[in-house]
């Protein structure tokens, strides 16, 4: 009898647990209705355009049809996935997925289903951060909901500038609640379907495999090779399903030339806060202070910021940039993790690397876009309930992350808009963070359950603060600063550069934000690897 007491309890607060999760998402939802008529970057037509591509040319075509400028260059599941939304949207209006008429179409129908694809296909990640946060108690849930469901980053890049970063996120998220749980082949076998959607989620790749070769494939030898064959067997018919036919229709050189176009610049139009920025400047300055001296320094013919396929970046100073290169530097920035992880490989740590995998290929990889913060963002979310020392480095990243998107919406009808949806995410994270110090009532899950699975590090700054008292969540001195900073940058390049510079060095603004955001992504690089290096005293 007990023992049906107590399942009947826990099936009643996993019904109440996805009850208020849905809440979150309709609550989300509400708000990225508000936004539909907001600013949409042509990104918005790039996805059109693919959705005509997929739907009104045969499968042959797919990655050699160059009507438009913005060509299919994702890889096949995507164009799968494109060619499935095609079929509802030739219903709602047939000019969206007509190759030709379709060019630039922004009527309201193809503004409100575009919209709405990205609003649905968000139930992805629903389903991702509920399966990683299922065991986790009450608290622990509803703050993570609330920092990635409500991420104004994903509201401001996904439901404004137009992209489908949340249902690909929640791909990942999906691949590492399996790994957490220990289902290692389910989480090999998302991930790769991941990659069959976008292929830049492959920086981690090299971390899923020490992880899984040395967590999945242990046992000895015949068990070990045995898993290893399975493991292989199944990434394999993932790769097939997507390039098979392409394969056999000899295409699938193209299919790589579009996927990995080296010859864009080594940085996007708005330089990413990456470690090239400060690259980039030191070769001006230098270039700048040796002709000064009378040296004789030819300016570079190539651009740095090619956003459509052309000549490689080049330098007037130092040493030019190749996109091999930049693999080798993410490689060496990685080796710590692969480390960790083949000499002990933890389900609890796996999150914890991946993000910083993602981290090192926003700050040292090639061409980055400044929307790739996403990919390690949303997953240091989940970390950032652990410790306390978390939660203060997600703030600070998170806010510079968010502040680094700002040059995305530049319209002045979308000012206040990304203004107040970072003030509203700072304070939620605020207080949710210091709701993690109040020893209050018991939360529907006990918090005993979470102690075998995460280290329950609040708990002991919780006693700390008495009973029933609540908890002062404050940051570091450094971190204070940084951010006083940051909003001296806004003010300048929001109204002091207009009002004392006017037209003069357009090109201020944006470089001011790129490099002061690099300070603050450079740091959190520093404490995830420190983090990680020192994780055998957690």
């Amino acid at each position: 009898m007990g023992e049906q007491k107590v399942s009947s309890k826990e099936v009643c607060n996993s019904y109440n647990h996805k009850r208020t999760l849905w809440w979150f998402y309709l609550v989300a939802a509400c708000i990225k209705l508000l936004l539909f008529p907001s600013y949409r970057s042509t990104d918005f037509e790039v996805h059109r355009n693919w959705l005509a591509v997929t739907h009104s040319l045969p499968l042959s075509k797919w990655y050699f049809d160059e009507t438009s400028p913005w060509t299919l260059d994702y890889p096949p599941f995507f164009a799968y996935f494109e060619r499935f939304l095609s079929i509802f949207a030739h219903l709602v209006d047939p000019r969206i997925v007509h190759v030709q008429d379709g060019l630039n179409y922004s009527s309201n129908t193809v503004v409100y289903f575009q919209r709405a694809t990205v609003i649905l296909s968000d139930l992805c990640l629903l389903y991702g951060i509920f399966r990683l946060t299922r065991n986790m108690d009450s608290r622990r849930q509803k703050l993570i909901w609330s920092l990635v469901i409500w991420s104004p980053m994903l509201l401001i890049v996904d439901h404004m500038h137009f992209q489908y970063n949340g249902f690909l996120i929640g791909i990942l998220l999906i691949s590492l609640s399996y790994l957490e749980e220990g289902r290692d082949l389910m989480g090999g076998f998302v991930f790769a379907i991941l990659l069959c959607f976008k292929h830049l989620f492959a920086v981690a790749a090299p971390i899923y495999f020490i992880y899984l070769l040395r967590h999945y494939c242990r046992g000895g030898i015949i068990r070990g090779f045995g898993r290893l064959f399975i493991l292989g067997t199944v990434v394999a018919m993932v790769f097939a399903a997507a390039f098979g036919p392409f394969v056999y229709l000899g295409q699938i050189e193209q299919v790589i030339r579009r996927m990995f176009p080296f010859g864009r610049g080594l940085c996007h139009a708005y330089w990413a806060p990456n470690f090239w920025v400060f690259y980039i400047i030191a070769d001006k300055v230098l270039a700048f202070m040796l002709r000064k001296l009378g040296f004789i320094i030819p300016k570079p013919a190539a651009s740095f910021t090619a956003g459509l396929v052309g000549d490689s970046s080049a330098f007037a100073v130092l040493p030019q940039v190749t996109p091999l290169s930049t693999f080798i530097m993410v490689l060496l920035a990685l080796s710590p993790c692969f480390i960790k992880a083949w000499n002990n490989p933890q389900p609890r740590m796996i999150t914890r690397w991946i993000a910083y995998a993602y981290t090192c290929g926003f700050l040292f990889g090639w061409h980055v876009h400044e929307k790739a913060s996403l990919h390690f963002v949303i997953p240091l979310a989940i970390i950032a309930v652990q410790t306390f020392q978390d939660a203060k480095h997600y703030f600070l990243l998170s806010i510079v992350s968010c502040y680094s998107l700002f040059p995305l919406l530049f319209e002045a009808q979308e000012y206040p808009i990304k203004v107040l949806l970072l003030l509203v995410h700072s304070i939620l994270m605020w207080s949710g963070f210091s709701l993690q110090l109040y020893d209050g009532p018991a939360t529907t899950t006990s918090t005993a359950h979470i102690k075998g699975r995460r280290g329950d590090h609040f708990e002991s700054e919780r006693r700390r603060n008495g009973p029933a008292g609540m908890g002062h969540f404050a940051l570091g001195w450094v971190e204070k600063t940084y951010l006083v900073g940051l909003v001296a940058i806004e003010i300048w390049v929001q109204f002091l550069h207009p009002l004392l510079l006017g037209d003069k060095f357009p090109f201020i603004p944006l470089m001011s934000i790129s490099i002061y955001c690099t300070f603050g992504i450079m740091y959190s690089w520093i404490w995830q690897l420190t983090s990680i290096v020192q994780s055998h005293r957690l």
